[in-house]
């Protein structure tokens, strides 16, 4: 298996209502979490969907330092 898998973008649920909603089908939406042995980390992005607005969900550009263990 692997250790890391980077995803993206989620748009972090973006507004209000999907916000409530994304989570029931992607459990992760953003940020840094761990799944069984491996980590996952899944961008918000910088764009959005449809109008252009994003309520609780800011965009995010992420840079992360791997260090070999």
């Amino acid at each position: 298996g692997f250790d890391l898998q980077l995803s993206g973008h989620t748009h972090g649920g973006q507004f209000w209502p999907w916000n409530l909603f994304v989570p029931m089908q992607q459990p992760y939406t953003a940020g840094l979490n761990r799944h069984e042995a491996m980590w996952v980390y899944v961008s918000r992005g910088t764009g959005y969907w449809g109008p252009p607005k994003r309520f609780g969900a800011p965009s995010e550009i992420t840079k992360l330092r791997l260090v070999r263990k």
